[in-house]
């Protein structure tokens, strides 16, 4: 007797990049630096830490499955309460979502080379996952509004988009949702959205409220809570009022919660956090170009670099591992020519352009 289907026994499971204990060991190293998972080089949010320290008390209470923090999200941003839900990361909305609006016949469309959690995800499902070519690797809005079919239920959008970096326009966003069904809903994942929202052209998807676009955004990247599995997302009252029957009543957890409320008043260390990231991503971009490759402009808080082939890049990335420098090789995302890298601290940066110069230069085992 089979005991799962067919579509769960496919799937292979996710990878998480390397830790740092495991390369020092594996290479005999003294010291690794991680840039492998877009994680916030300052760590966690001070005030973050102090309120889950002072929750820890209450452990043995059951949480209030997320309502401080979605009224603290209500008032912040200027909506409902019953606009907002939170969850054990923006991915475990995205669960939720597919387990509440996606039927069997029904499809998930999407592009290529991009967080593959939507797809895993509608693969549990047992549904398709379409998709169209990156285009200058940003997301072909035309080509999406192209494929829509009567089958289309889902249309995932990253913008930032993971692992490219690019975003696509207000303009470009505006005429694409004029071609979208009313009843296909239009997932807007914002999870690097506090690097790119000052940047004139990123349609900040709280302007966009229509009621067929949920946004999810996460406390993992800026907020350095990655840990924590803290997530939150904006949509019609209609739309959560139907993901909160299907949520998990005690997620998030306590301490997530207590974590997410206090840092959305740390605005310093926001601050902070995107003030390294820009000067960061100004001399990463600037080594990058000076070693003779040619990354792609990013809005995020990683850069992706494309090699000319697929055995370059990996020889690169073990050439790194050597060094101890850990960053992020993309054959999982449909992207095996490239590698991405997170802006780290000064020190760290420096460690990788280093690491980078060497692997380059090194003949002919690397040719």
């Amino acid at each position: 007797m089979k005991l799962v289907p067919p579509y769960i026994a496919a799937m292979e499971p996710y990878v998480p990049g390397l830790a740092v204990d495991d390369v020092r060991r594996l290479y005999g190293l003294e010291r690794a630096v991680k840039l492998s998972s877009n994680e916030n080089p300052l760590g966690p949010s001070p005030l973050a830490l102090e309120a889950m320290k002072a929750t820890l008390g209450g452990v043995s209470r059951y949480p209030d499955g997320g309502f401080a923090l979605r009224r603290k999200l209500a008032e912040r941003f200027g909506v409902k309460v019953e606009n907002v839900i939170a969850g054990a990361g923006s991915e475990g909305i995205m669960a939720d979502i597919v387990r509440t609006f996606l039927g069997d016949d029904e499809e998930v469309l999407s592009s290529e080379g991009t967080f593959a959690g939507m797809r895993v995800l509608a693969q549990s499902r047992g549904v398709a996952f379409r998709t169209v070519p990156l285009r200058d690797w940003r997301f072909d809005l035309d080509a999406i509004a192209g494929a829509i079919t009567d089958k289309t239920k889902l249309i995932y959008l990253a913008n930032p988009n993971n692992p490219t970096g690019t975003i696509f326009s207000r303009s470009e966003f505006g005429a694409f949702h004029r071609h979208v069904p009313a009843h296909v809903l239009v997932i807007l994942d914002e999870a690097y959205f506090e690097y790119a929202q000052d940047n004139p052209a990123y349609p900040d998807s709280m302007h966009y409220r229509w009621d067929n676009v949920i946004t999810l955004r996460t406390f993992s990247k800026a907020y350095g809570l990655a840990a924590a599995r803290i997530g939150y997302g904006f949509a019609h009252e209609d739309l959560i009022a139907m993901l909160l029957k299907v949520k998990l009543p005690f997620a998030p957890s306590t301490l997530a919660s207590a974590a997410g409320i206090a840092g959305l008043d740390d605005r310093e260390f926001l601050h902070r956090t995107l003030e390294i990231n820009a000067s960061g991503m100004r001399r990463m971009m600037a080594g990058l170009l000076e070693l003779g490759l040619v990354p792609v402009p990013s809005e995020a808080n990683f850069v992706m670099v494309p090699f000319a082939t697929r055995k370059r890049a990996a020889e690169v990335f073990e050439e790194l591992l050597r060094q101890g420098v850990i960053v992020r090789p993309l054959d999982s995302y449909g992207l095996p020519l490239a590698l991405r890298i997170t802006i780290g601290t000064t020190e760290e940066n420096e460690l990788c352009l280093q690491a980078l110069q060497h692997a380059l230069r090194l003949e002919p085992a690397l040719r």
